[in-house]
């Protein structure tokens, strides 16, 4: 069982940010290589491991173990992290391992980690192997998108991208992307103005479907309201922009370059003051460290115009998101939602990047065209891509059926059947390969896509043993 953790350790020496999952593919490829096992690298890096069935098992249904190798790269604002050249340095406290001020990558590198473990046991029986490995989860589904189900004839499918011992997912949302542009309409600043950073930090972010009902904070959509609050009292033109790098993480902070009067710096500071204290009274149980700052700021001798201000402005108000329905059949359940992950600045415009997630198809359009219709009023280009399918509930499920009769023998108790507002690849896997029969399952991790990300040493170790009874039990 010590080989998971050794595993995991190799895996965090290499970075796998979602696009760059080259290293990792074929760090994979080698390892199938070096254990005489056969291996698939598609065009778009995703691997493919199979393993003959044990003595015994040769006419059990064969079974897929599917992870993905990419993980969300995000580090606090004073880490100095190349998440393209340095490796996850990991921390082990306690029962639980941590990275440094970075992403832990746990989320789905343990998945990775249990399946090499499997690969190269003695001890486990189990049918016919196929462990997929798939690229770009995190960003997009690609991998999953471009998979040829010609290389797949397993028909139960084992997904470990799950983070809660003792659940046992077995339907999800599906989604979208849409990415929102305000053309730039750059000029010089003002006579007599000043640059001003508007910073707010503090937030504890997270996974924009796991953890979209706690009610934290979006730093992008604080910033927008306290960006209005501003320029009703004290008019002033953007310079900049910017919050959140990936659009299914709640953004954790954002800042915004203002030009202003430079006779208005002491009244800026009092209304800087009494929106940090709002925001302190809103989060004080979501987000209790949440602070804002007002700092002058090094010019880059550019402003956008009044207009294209206000644009700005009032997108980052009206772009949906948070919670937007709930479910009326499962009780507790997000149904829809949006999160305006990304806002950058380029030398073209703004751009505003959001994740939308629905269990129902029809929901998913109306906030798409919620989005589109603020863009439109903005006179901004629109764009919606990346859509992936919801994973339907299977009330014949087998699979389900040996997850819950195993875990009720190992632990006197039964397992809780779940279905979550979040985006895995099994919708899609669900789509190419009809019939399909799947679930979702994985150890205790917490404040996944945050610097805090951390993940339980003996829920691991459980993990695995679960699997593998799961896997003994699947003889016939």
């Amino acid at each position: 069982m010590d080989k998971i953790f050794k595993y995991f350790e190799e895996i965090s020496k290499i970075p796998r940010g979602s696009g760059n999952e080259k290293a990792i593919s074929d760090f994979l490829v080698m390892f199938a290589r070096e254990n005489n096992l056969e291996v698939i690298q598609d065009e778009v890096l995703n691997v493919i491991i199979k393993k003959p069935a044990s003595s015994g098992y040769e006419n059990a249904p064969g079974v897929i173990l599917q992870g993905h190798m990419d993980m969300v790269c995000e580090k606090n604002k004073d880490k100095v992290h190349d998440f393209t050249k340095d490796p996850i340095t990991l921390r082990y406290i306690d029962d639980m391992i941590y990275a440094d001020n970075t992403t832990l990558g746990a989320d789905n590198g343990i998945a990775i980690a249990l399946a090499m473990a499997i690969l190269t046991s003695d001890d486990v029986k189990h049918p016919s192997l196929e462990v997929l490995l798939t690229v770009d989860e995190e960003s997009g589904m690609t991998g999953a998108n471009a998979l040829n189900p010609e290389n797949i004839s397993g028909r139960i499918l084992i997904n470990m991208d799950s983070e809660e011992e003792g659940t046992l997912l077995v339907s999800c949302a599906g989604g979208s992307r849409t990415t929102t542009t305000l053309k730039a309409d750059w000029q010089e600043p003002e006579n007599g103005q000043e640059a001003y950073t508007v910073a707010i930090r503090g937030l504890k972010g997270g996974h924009s479907g796991m953890e979209i009902d706690k009610g934290r904070g979006n730093s992008n959509k604080l910033l927008g309201r306290v960006l209005n609050g501003i320029y009703k009292e004290i008019p002033f033109q953007l310079s900049h922009l910017s919050g959140g790098s990936k659009t299914n993480a709640i953004p954790r902070e954002a800042d915004a370059v203002i030009f202003a009067k430079a006779d208005k710096f002491e009244a800026l500071l009092g209304i800087i003051k009494e929106w940090n204290n709002a925001l302190k009274n809103e989060s004080r149980f979501t987000d209790p460290e949440v602070t804002l700052a007002l700092t002058k700021a090094d010019s880059n001798g550019r402003a956008l115009s009044t207009d294209c201000t206000e644009k700005a402005i009032s997108l980052m108000m009206t772009i949906p998101n948070g919670i937007q329905t709930m479910s009326g059949s499962i009780k507790g359940l997000v149904e829809s939602s949006s999160n305006l992950g990304v806002v950058a600045t380029t030398d073209e415009g703004i751009v505003f990047d959001a994740s939308i997630r629905s269990s129902v198809g029809s929901l998913k359009e109306y906030i798409k065209e919620q989005a589109y219709a603020a863009a439109k009023l903005a006179g901004a280009d629109f764009n919606a891509h990346g859509e992936y399918p919801a994973w339907e509930y299977n009330p014949n499920s087998r699979i389900r059926e040996v997850f819950q009769k195993i875990y009720r023998e190992k632990y006197g108790k039964e397992a809780e059947i779940v279905a979550i507002h979040a985006g895995v690849e099994c919708g899609l896997f669900g789509e190419k390969m009809k019939g399909l029969d799947m679930i979702s399952f994985g150890p205790d991790m917490y404040d996944v896509h945050t610097p805090n990300e951390h993940v339980s040493i003996s829920s691991i170790k459980r993990t695995y043993e679960y699997l593998a009874a799961v896997l003994e039990a699947l003889d016939s």
